[in-house]
């Protein structure tokens, strides 16, 4: 839906197709059939650009857009060290690197016995369905898919159309390559700006449910009660509007429906402005700076001015070991917090 002229939603139409493979639209363009708006979002490399301010996007985004994915692992390596650390492209390598690990390092073959283990992504999503247990019928909302895994595990484990929602370009380009070639191929972070090339069949039951759109979480492009379920896993702490992302959540959802949310407020400014942040500062307010507190008001109306009218919290599991591989030698781990909220 388009929104851009007011309050009001508009149906997007499918305007023209420059390329597709296998029924899938990989180029072309969605069109706003509102006659006073006729806004164009472009559908790039399988991906629908679905954000209100699409020229700000697509201009911020333009090196990754224009990036090139079929580079051998030499050239890459090459350019790598040209770049240098701290560069776009190696900060880039870098995310992709510990993500697709998590994602998708338990089905490669080649992936060596550590200590740390890949999944904790796939594991925490098994414990918060656990957690909400009967859903309103509906598709399936997987906020912040980054690359993929959870839409395709969501689109297993209940069978239903399964939406992956990011806005980051790169991450949303693997996601859809690994979707359509039903291969996924990554550079692996060894050390400093050494990677290792992985390339290995993706295990993917029910992908024929799935697909991926740039959207922005806060301002879901979607008619209110279209969802049954609604994920977001690790995403609270990394967008500019975590309040908005609830508030968005809780409409979008179906009566009864459930959102899944996980985080360790890993809160940052460069992601989120301090004044967005739930906790994580003013340690003098009654909730002493923590960020547990002020969700679960949050998700509790009427607890706060504030309160997310439409969403309240049934269920919660704090504590939950969340791996982030860097390389070889290094890895992070959160203590993630799960909530279960219910659509009111």
């Amino acid at each position: 839906m388009c929104r851009s002229t007011g309050g009001e939603s508009f149906r997007l139409n499918l305007a023209f197709v420059t390329r597709e493979a296998e029924h899938q639209v990989i180029e072309g363009a969605l069109h706003c059939s509102n006659l006073l708006c006729l806004r164009e979002y472009p559908i790039i490399d399988g991906i629908p650009i679905l954000v209100a301010d699409i020229r700000s996007y697509v201009a911020e985004n333009i090196l990754p857009l224009y990036a090139r994915t079929d580079l051998g692992e030499v050239t890459e390596s090459i350019i790598g060290d040209c770049c240098g650390p701290g560069s776009a492209y190696e900060v880039n390598r870098q995310h992709l690197s510990s993500y697709a690990w998590d994602h998708y390092a338990d089905w490669d073959p080649a992936e060596p016995a550590g200590p740390v283990l890949p999944g904790s992504m796939v594991r925490t999503l098994g414990e918060g369905l656990e957690l909400a247990g009967e859903v309103s019928p509906g598709p399936v909302l997987d906020i912040g898919c980054s690359v993929g895994r959870g839409s395709f595990e969501l689109a297993a484990r209940t069978g239903r159309l399964v939406l992956g929602l990011d806005l980051h370009w790169a991450m949303l380009r693997l996601a859809g390559t690994i979707l359509r070639e039903r291969r996924v191929r990554y550079s692996r972070r060894r050390v400093g700006l050494v990677y290792d090339r992985r390339e290995f069949p993706a295990k993917l039951a029910g992908a024929e449910n799935v697909d991926f759109w740039a959207c922005d979480a806060a301002a879901l492009p979607f008619a209110p009660g279209t969802f049954g379920l609604a994920v977001a896993m690790n995403v609270l702490d990394c967008i500019h509007a975590p309040h908005a992302l609830l508030a968005s959540m809780g409409q979008a959802l179906q009566p009864r429906g459930a959102a899944v949310i996980c985080s360790p407020y890993d809160w940052a400014a460069g992601a989120t402005p301090v004044e967005a942040w739930l906790g994580g500062h003013s340690q003098r307010t009654p909730a002493r700076g923590a960020s547990e507190p002020v969700l679960r008001e949050l998700l509790t109306p009427g607890a706060r001015p504030d309160s997310i009218g439409t969403l309240k919290l049934a269920a919660e599991k704090d504590g939950l070991p969340w791996h982030v591989r860097l390389h070889d030698r290094s890895a992070m781990t959160y203590r993630a917090h799960l909530v279960v909220a219910r659509r009111v």
